[in-house]
């Protein structure tokens, strides 16, 4: 039985990186499978990103304009990644999204590679490429890693970006989560469900709770489906790995594993982790800054879901969740 391949749209957040897009947005366009829509929501204060874009975009032969929509919603007041992307779930009109970062490079085939992966596994509600040129990480932060994350907090991503070139030619690996910068969804099967939009800029933790909202359901990563991920420094910070890893960790324990047994105690045993890398990096520097940046971490990811300390007492009080109007 031949199998027709879903329609798909790419969706790019953008903000103040015009070349970067511009490599990306060609790269899109040189698939072997064509998105039906292309949607870039650029956030960025000036024209230059949209004029490069429809530059090329009008530069493509007519039939293949045809066969693209382009939509390009430009709107500097959008406040991150989380924000965009919500918006641009507002304007699909296809069956399957794929969010790709706007500092990435397609292999040929992506496309393709992915919607093969959806025709292989007709279950799966997401399905995610592989990063080629993911570094290599610290032997000891990798060892802290595998010694102090347990439960939800274990990545199963990243040992299979550790692996992108011995595993070209797998099949799809089932995982817990994808990632924000190439992860496709089946739009039937999401639904409503929508990006924390309280999460501004890189919005670090924003793909694991959009995909631990889905509760549960199919995710793949598809080894053959490959980009490379240039990781412009533009709209980055230099902040260091454990106050990012703590922050993002409390913010989703938090939102989505404040529950049960194990999970608690996974929790606790993580921040054990923490407490030691952090007084191992304070002897080194013989500073207190790194605890002052833990604590901050930690503050900020409960104030990112509305927990704040409650004045008449050491304990701390949920206040109720932002509404947000649908769009």
């Amino acid at each position: 039985m031949n199998f027709a391949f879903p329609s798909v749209a790419v969706a790019i957040p953008t903000k103040n990186r015009p070349d970067d897009l511009d490599t990306t947005v060609a790269s899109v366009l040189r698939q072997t499978i064509l998105p039906k829509q292309l949607i870039i929501i650029d956030q960025s204060g000036k024209e230059e990103s949209r004029e490069r874009i429809i530059a090329r975009y009008e530069a493509l032969h007519a039939d293949l304009r045809k066969s693209v929509e382009l939509v390009y919603i430009s709107d500097s007041s959008l406040t991150g990644a989380s924000a965009a992307r919500n918006c641009a779930l507002n304007d699909l009109k296809t069956e399957i999204v794929l969010f790709l970062d706007d500092d990435v490079i397609l292999e040929h085939d992506f496309n393709e590679r992915i919607l093969e992966a959806y025709r292989d596994h007709p279950e799966a509600v997401g399905i995610s490429g592989i990063i080629t040129n993911y570094p290599p990480l610290p032997a000891l932060f990798r060892y802290w890693t595998r010694l102090f994350t347990y439960g939800p907090f274990w990545d199963d991503r990243q040992p299979l970006y550790w692996r992108a070139a011995r595993l070209r030619e797998s099949a799809p690996l089932k995982v817990t989560r994808l990632g924000g910068g190439l992860m496709s969804f089946a739009t039937g099967a999401i639904g409503t469900t929508q990006f924390d939009e309280n999460l501004h800029g890189a919005c670090d933790g924003e793909d694991v709770d959009f995909c631990f909202k889905l509760r549960s359901v199919p995710l793949f990563i598809a080894p053959s489906a490959r980009l490379v991920h240039k990781r412009s420094p533009g709209g980055r910070g230099r902040e260091h790995w454990l106050s990012k890893h703590a922050r993002t960790n409390w913010y989703l324990y938090q939102r989505n594993w404040n529950h049960g047994l194990r999970n608690r105690l996974c929790f606790v045993w993580l921040n054990v982790g923490y407490a030691l890398a952090t007084m191992l990096v304070s002897i080194r520097r013989i500073s207190f800054v790194p605890w002052t940046s833990l604590l901050r971490a930690i503050r900020e990811a409960n104030d990112l879901i509305g927990i704040k300390p409650d004045p008449g007492s050491n304990s701390e009080a949920r206040l109720p969740k932002p509404q947000y109007p649908a769009r």
